[in-house]
């Protein structure tokens, strides 16, 4: 089983739209409020090579981007690898 983490942020449309993406999948990820611990935020900027906005996505502790990015993993095919989904 593959990890997944979600660093996110109160009332952000993103965010929710990859955690409904990830869910759908089946998928369990550890999610990271950033707006409610802020050490955590300088902890996803630097995971995420500078990157502040929310939400940022790591599969087992690679960076494949924001809400976007897991998006077009999906469009083209490549998250159900990435998540270990056959």
């Amino acid at each position: 089983m593959v990890k997944v983490e979600i660093y996110t942020g109160i009332m952000c449309g993103y965010c929710s739209a990859a955690r409904l993406l990830l869910k759908k999948k089946g998928v369990d990820f550890e999610e990271t409020d950033v707006s409610l611990v802020p050490t955590k935020r300088q902890e996803m900027m630097s995971r995420a090579n500078g990157k502040h906005s929310v939400p940022q996505i790591f599969i087992d502790d690679v960076h494949v981007g924001g809400c976007d990015e897991l998006y077009a993993l999906d469009s083209s095919g490549q998250l159900d690898s990435k998540l270990g989904i056959t």
